[in-house]
């Protein structure tokens, strides 16, 4: 990590719960109704707003809120040619079935970067470490290939994750360049394949095979980045404050020592993860991104909740690889119906835990 971090930093993971009027306009720039250059001149007065929110609750590694995206993944394929809008449902549980979203019908292939210009806009709007997150290969193969709509583009899932690797190599390459403080890859699919439900509705039946493929994707994926520390997050997705799938982690605890990232935030606060006991077989080189508030509980955690949740932690993971963080994003999709100033109270409960852990626990 940084070393001029401070003891117990603190990080969001990337995205904030949107105003509705920037809900709309994400929209609007989808369907056409906005241009490309108009919705950017209006984002850029507001983006400084989420900027300035995550300083004010005391967050040392920051966003932009991903105020720009329709959502955490949807931005690959923004930037990537070979996709056909809205053709594959979200499926999962009855909150996530209206969700529609895009899938490879084509050979793929970079139009533009996917985050430099995120990075460029937050390093001349603050002075505070950035966090910047991308999509993992597996998890764009497991939610954009779909074997109605993409065998003509690429034949097996497999392929098509293959082919994800290099243009999210590239992109970490440049967002290194351009001094991003933290990486992060966004890997959520290979949480949700802890439960055994899921694993049946997706015909998953080797989940070893998985396992295997999202640790080859990601190392190839991240090769040659020595100069930025790279953190992975993976959860059990959420919309409208509910999971989409729910189970422990002892079925993927064990790969995580195989991946050649730094840091693995971990959502951990919510009764669906399953408890912290799985901390006993993490990985002793790795840090810990110790999710401490949970996003979709409306339940306000105070400093001591974040305090008593980080000792628990530290039965399993000495305080000097232990970093905090809400759980999850906060509204990872544009249209996930989240509160703005209840994202604000929770980092800010974030914040003040921290700094009751450095005064208990500093040298």
């Amino acid at each position: 990590m940084n070393r001029s971090d401070p003891l117990f930093p603190t990080f969001v993971v990337g995205s904030l719960p949107r105003p509705q009027w920037v809900r709309d306009l994400i929209e609007d720039r989808k369907a056409g109704r906005v241009s490309e250059e108009e919705a950017d001149r209006l984002l850029d007065d507001v983006v400084p707003s989420a900027i300035r929110m995550q300083e004010r609750a005391g967050v040392d590694y920051i966003s932009d809120g991903e105020w720009r995206r329709e959502s955490y993944v949807k931005v690959f394929t923004e930037a990537v040619d070979g996709f056909t809008n809205d053709l594959v449902s979200s499926g999962g549980t009855s909150s996530f079935t209206h969700l529609m979203y895009p899938a490879v019908t084509s050979r793929i292939s970079t139009r533009r970067s996917m985050a430099a210009g995120e990075v460029e806009f937050m390093r001349k709007h603050t002075d505070s470490k950035i966090i910047v997150a991308i999509p993992s290969p597996y998890t764009v193969g497991r939610r954009m290939w779909s074997a109605d709509h993409s065998t003509g583009a690429y034949p097996t899932r497999e392929e098509f994750v293959e082919a994800c690797v290099p243009i999210i190599n590239e992109e970490l390459l440049r967002l290194a360049a351009l001094g991003a403080d933290m990486i992060q890859i966004d890997d959520p699919w290979l949480g949700l394949l802890v439960d055994p439900d899921y694993r049946e509705k997706e015909g998953i039946h080797d989940v070893d095979h998985e396992i295997e493929v999202t640790v080859t994707s990601m190392n190839r994926a991240v090769a040659g980045l020595e100069d930025v520390p790279l953190s992975v997050h993976f959860c059990h997705a959420h919309f409208n404050r509910q999971h989409g799938t729910k189970g422990p982690y002892d079925l993927i605890i064990g790969a995580l020592g195989d991946m050649n990232v730094d840091r693995f935030a971990m959502e951990l606060a919510t009764p669906d993860a399953g408890g912290i006991d799985v901390l006993k077989d993490f990985p002793k080189d790795k840090t810990l991104g110790l999710g401490v508030v949970d996003h979709t509980d409306p339940h306000i955690e105070t400093p001591e909740e974040v305090v008593t949740r980080t000792e628990a932690a530290m039965e399993y993971v000495p305080k000097e690889r232990l970093t905090l963080n809400p759980d999850c994003g906060f509204s990872p999709s544009s249209v996930n119906p989240m509160d703005f100033d209840e994202a604000y109270m929770k980092l800010s409960a974030l914040g003040r835990g921290a700094a009751l852990l450095r005064d208990k626990y500093g040298d």
